[in-house]
């Protein structure tokens, strides 16, 4: 059994990481509260601009847009895929990484060419986890200029991110782009999601209720319609993105406050725990000092 100094040392020690993860746990509580404020400050512009896209589309329903273009010519084996990976910078946070990480490699083994598929990393676990895996491999790494975006979700950096990926797709580097990051479900439940960014389909936008779009006499824009969505497109996109962001954001600090209190509790119990040993060996201390005493007593008036 360890002496008392030992104990007393250890129970200090711990002492010292119970308010690390006590703060810890506040400061996550104070993001997650303020994240979400900001979400919900910005949600009306993009409903109200999915609502103008869905009034363009339903009166001009002929319409080309190379945002819309599926590209039906290229097989699915020669497709080249984009994908936006929300991780965190940080770790402490649960199995949030684990399982974004784990998502994704899904994803990607399920693509038939590993060599066209295209990695925009947000947050520094997610990148050099995959660095380090591409590491021997000379299939191209998008790593673009995201450094600690993901510890602040704000709507010029996903404006950014934005342009980027409909750059790509407009020049034809990208076929498709798809979004992967983690939604909270509820505050206990999260779950790991992939959504599809390019192309958009009409289908997204006024769905009537057997699944059809709306069709509305046609309306004249100027200068055109094509114009028109070639605006409003981007900035859809960006609110996308931003809600991803946002969302997984949201959820790394929940991980962050679920992983700290079980740290706090645990620490709380190894105290508890310690401070009987170190009762325990106090008493011990005690009784023996009393005996040795005693023994010195009996011993001196036998003599």
């Amino acid at each position: 059994m360890p002496n008392m100094r030992e104990i007393r040392e250890r129970i200090d020690s711990i002492k010292q990481i119970l308010k690390i993860t006590n703060a810890m746990y506040l400061i996550s509580s104070s993001k997650l509260k303020k994240a979400r404020k900001a979400l919900d400050a910005t949600e009306p512009y993009f409903y109200k601009l999915q609502e103008t896209i869905e009034s363009v589309m339903e009166h001009t329903p002929h319409m080309r847009q190379m945002y819309f273009d599926r590209r039906p010519n290229i097989s699915p084996e020669k497709r080249k895929k984009g994908y936006i990976v929300i991780t965190a910078d940080k770790g402490l946070c649960g199995s949030y990484n684990h399982n974004i990480l784990k998502f994704t490699e899904n994803e990607l083994a399920k693509s038939p060419d590993i060599n066209n598929c295209y990695l925009f990393v947000l947050g520094q676990v997610g990148r050099i986890y995959f660095t380090s895996r591409m590491k021997n491999s000379s299939k191209p790494f998008v790593d673009g200029e995201f450094l600690y975006t993901t510890q602040n979700p704000t709507l010029y950096r996903a404006m950014e991110i934005a342009q980027l990926v409909l750059e790509k797709f407009s020049s034809r580097e990208l076929d498709e782009v798809y979004v992967i990051y983690t939604d909270m479900v509820t505050s206990n439940v999260q779950e790991e999601r992939m959504i599809q960014l390019l192309p958009f389909r009409r289908r997204h936008f006024g769905k009537a209720p057997d699944g059809t779009m709306k069709k509305l006499p046609e309306a004249s824009f100027l200068p055109s319609p094509e114009e028109v969505m070639a605006n409003l497109i981007p900035n859809y996109a960006k609110g996308i993105i931003y809600g991803a962001m946002v969302e997984a954001f949201c959820c790394e600090q929940q991980s962050r406050m679920t992983a700290m209190d079980s740290a706090t509790t645990s620490a709380n119990d190894m105290i508890k725990e310690l401070s009987l040993q170190y009762n325990r060996a106090r008493q011990g201390s005690i009784t023996q000092e009393i005996t040795e005493v005693v023994s010195g007593s009996v011993s001196q008036n036998l003599q």
